[in-house]
């Protein structure tokens, strides 16, 4: 089973929150939530909120079909941050001319689940 959540349209930009969502991309998701907590980067605490709507998603997910949720098992299966709209802003430059501005925005995307065993068949070689 797996549950995914969104953050969209956050004001950062996309390669400051690429560098936190890399850190805990399959990870377990105690784990990830405990480095998220202390990274000193800003980027961290919105992707510690994706990440723990994730797991509350799972848990509904979970009450709603009846089965039995345990959050130590859950992985960030998928964590990933795309490109949102950005904003275009004018700053003065010399010579009355303007420098361009871009404020970026980024979606930013986690789906947490359980890690599925790996097969005991062996592939073959050529």
């Amino acid at each position: 089973m797996e549950a995914k959540a969104q953050a969209r349209y956050v004001r950062l930009t996309p390669r400051k929150a690429r560098r936190m969502v890399d850190v805990v991309r399959g990870k377990g998701t105690q784990e990830a939530i405990t480095t998220l907590r202390f990274a000193p980067q800003a980027a961290s605490e919105v992707v510690l909120k994706v990440l723990e709507s994730a797991i509350a998603n799972a848990r509904v997910k979970a009450e709603q079909a009846s089965q039995r949720f345990d959050e130590d098992k859950l992985v960030v299966l998928q964590a990933y941050v795309d490109e949102g709209p950005s904003m275009k802003r004018f700053r003065p430059r010399a010579q009355g001319r303007a420098g361009r501005i871009l404020k970026r925005t980024s979606h930013i995307t986690v789906v947490v689940g359980e890690r599925e065993p790996k097969s005991n068949v062996k592939e073959r070689t050529r």
